[in-house]
């Protein structure tokens, strides 16, 4: 595939959009609804991406749902554009609801199965890989322990 801009280039355009998304949320008090996924292997290990962008750390698959998109439609397109893997027995897990860049947010954690490996673009995801529960990398953000845990603590509830 033939690139028109340098992958440096865009890791620069992505880290500006970045601080100005967040400037805009803080002035606005508006921020765009967001999906994220916690997906499993067929060995139980969780896949877990870098971005080039935004805090250093390991984060849930996700992103923006588009006006108009359903929430888990949403979290199967981000994983696949992020990861590269179809998301298998999609399942919305929790809602959360909390304050991103001083603004109300709501995020729709899904849960899922995949079964190939992970293909980063290198520009917006510079890695994803999977990792055991019991092994999970640092620095690892908060927002994602936070989804991992409460994932752990209400599975196999019912």
């Amino acid at each position: 595939m033939l690139r028109l801009i340098p992958r440096p280039l865009l890791h620069v355009a992505y880290k500006a959009a970045y601080r100005l998304r967040n400037e805009v949320r803080r002035i606005t008090g508006r921020t765009k609804d967001g999906a994220s996924v916690i997906a499993q292997d067929l060995e139980g290990q969780v896949l877990l991406v870098r971005h080039s962008y935004g805090p250093e750390g390991w984060a849930l698959p996700g992103g923006g749902v588009k006006r108009g998109e359903d929430p888990g439609l949403a979290a199967a397109r981000e994983l696949r554009e992020e990861t590269g893997c179809e998301a298998f027995n999609l399942t919305l897990h929790h809602v959360f609801e909390e304050q991103l860049s001083q603004a109300q947010h709501t995020e729709y954690v899904y849960h899922c199965t995949v079964d190939e490996m992970p293909r980063p673009d290198g520009t917006e995801i510079v890695e994803a890989r999977f990792f055991p529960l019991h092994s999970l990398p640092e620095p690892l953000l908060a927002r994602t322990r936070e989804r991992l845990a409460e994932w752990q603590g209400t599975k196999g509830k019912a």
